[in-house]
């Protein structure tokens, strides 16, 4: 459904902008960010990004149709029927696309999920958890957006998208009827105001270890972007939903956070602190599964979750938490988890009928690769053979850190490319070596760099015997590689599926 025409003045409200000329009526019936996508009778908000800056743009936008702009100060945009402008045009962009969708977020509950590892895969089990108590729900996410039964998958490399896009689904999913809308936070999402109109009921963290500190700079400054989920939660008091948070009382990151929970009720869970809110014990890992006792005060339920690894009791925690904050009994939550049956590109076996495990991961940072190669060599008899790398144009001190854990915990590493981006790809392959001979690794003997990583896969499945595991780390779900400003089609589980029928393996051998 299209949004009515509305007034500039009455879009621009709340968003701090000042109308610079024109006519403060002029009618708008659509909003962009993106010139080329703009439509005549359109708002063009002109964006600093990373690459480019939208005010460079602005001919191309009024060529295109455009009424009236929105831009930064001192900035020339002529030929428009109205201008504004406002400091930050980024900011303004949250409460321009509320006010033209309707503030959708009005008529649904929110939950917000956000951390350094799990968010997929707690946001997936939510939305099961939810979907299975009869509520009509909503998803925003790194693997796929769903508005209702509506499945949208993507690849934008923004996990939590830009606010008009948030706005614009949320919209979408108060068309629908949806009772409650669950999103990925990012940290890069709450520092980049792409969340300011989103009124979390319920914020939910998993863990905060070492992640973008190209962006953030500071591990406390990182900390702070995330705590900005919470700190919404303890704005929303006036709205007709359940509120709460959910913290992780096993992570420091997670504990610092929890501070901000000032007025709002905090569900802690854990798997070392019987006094939790939520405790599990009696964890066993195995080839199909985990599963665990879940005990929340005086009741108990063992959950047979059809997700493997001891990291995923923590995801599904997480997720109990907010059937706990809804009003939901132990029984349904421990239903509702069982329910989900996985997640693109999380510990995805890939099975060809060959004598070796190969799994494809989204892990790539050095907490959750170290919990996946732990995981892997739990199922693991003979050697573990890692396929990882590292994102260029991110966080650099990290790479060694990568390089470290996989020398430490595998019998052999494969340090290949993962988004090279604007970097020279080997050097980043050196940093990460750097930090395997760290650990006493020895190029040639315990790890190698190929570059390609097409041939390095090829490589790790020539390399395995039967018994072995080989787990690709990094690109998990994803469908293309970066090289620069080039998107390259790339299917991890599709490549080396093909590798394996290659070598005469087919899924019409397995037993």
């Amino acid at each position: 459904m299209t949004p009515a025409a509305i007034s500039l003045a009455d879009l621009i409200e709340r968003s701090g902008a000042s109308l610079v000329s024109g006519d403060p009526k002029t009618p708008i019936t659509s909003v962009h960010y993106d010139s080329r996508s703009v439509r005549p009778g359109g708002l063009f908000v002109a964006l600093r990004g990373e690459y480019v800056d939208g005010h460079d743009f602005l001919e191309d936008a009024r060529s295109r149709g455009a009424v009236a702009a929105l831009v930064e100060p001192d900035r020339d945009a002529t030929g428009f029927q109205a201008l504004a402008a406002v400091n930050n045009t980024r900011r303004a962009l949250s409460p321009v696309a509320a006010r033209f969708y309707g503030n959708p977020g009005d008529s649904l509950g929110v939950v917000g999920v956000t951390g350094t590892d799990g968010k997929t895969t707690t946001g997936y089990l939510i939305d099961a958890l939810l979907r299975s108590a009869g509520f009509r729900t909503g998803l925003i996410g790194t693997v796929a957006i769903r508005v209702a039964n509506s499945v949208i998958e993507h690849d934008t490399r923004q996990t939590t998208p830009e606010s008009l896009e948030v706005q614009r689904l949320l919209a979408g999913m108060r068309e629908y009827r949806v009772n409650w809308a669950v999103i990925e936070a990012t940290s890069h999402a709450l520092a980049l105001y792409r969340l300011d109109d989103c009124p979390f009921d319920i914020g939910v963290v998993t863990n905060v270890t070492r992640e973008h500190l190209d962006f953030h700079g500071t591990i406390e400054a990182y900390r702070a972007a995330k705590a900005r989920l919470i700190e919404r939660v303890e704005s929303s008091e006036d709205r007709p939903y359940p509120r709460g948070a959910v913290l992780n009382a096993d992570d420091e990151g997670a504990r610092i956070i929890g501070a901000k929970a000032t007025t709002v009720p905090v569900t802690w869970f854990s798997v070392s602190d019987r006094s939790a809110s939520l405790y599990a014990d009696r964890v066993f890992v195995h080839s199909s599964g985990t599963t665990f006792d879940l005990h929340a005060g005086p009741d108990t339920v063992t959950v047979n979750l059809k997700l493997i690894g001891r990291y995923n009791v923590f995801n599904a925690m997480a997720a109990a938490g907010v059937g706990l904050i809804l009003g939901m009994d132990l029984d349904a939550i421990g239903h509702g988890l069982e329910s989900l049956s996985g997640v693109p590109g999380r510990m995805q076996r890939i099975d060809m009928g060959q004598p070796f495990n190969v799994i494809v991961d989204y892990a790539h940072s050095p907490a959750s690769l170290e919990q996946t190669l732990d995981l892997a060599r739990s199922v693991t008899d003979g050697r573990l053979i890692a396929v990882s790398g590292s994102a260029g144009e991110r966080d650099q001190g990290k790479r060694p850190v990568q390089g470290e854990v996989s020398a430490r915990m595998a019998e052999f590493s494969i340090f290949t490319s993962e988004d090279p981006r604007f970097e020279d790809p080997v050097q980043i392959l050196r940093d990460i070596a750097a930090g395997a001979e760290s650990a006493g690794g020895k190029q040639s003997v315990d790890f190698v760099i190929v570059e390609n990583r097409r041939d390095a896969i090829e490589l790790a499945i020539d390399s395995a015997q039967p018994g072995d595991t080989v787990l690709l780390a990094g690109k998990g779900h994803e469908t293309c590689m970066i090289y620069g400003d080039l998107r390259v089609p790339w299917n991890e589980a599709l490549e080396v599926s093909d590798a394996l029928r290659r070598r005469g393996f087919h899924e019409a051998d397995r037993e």
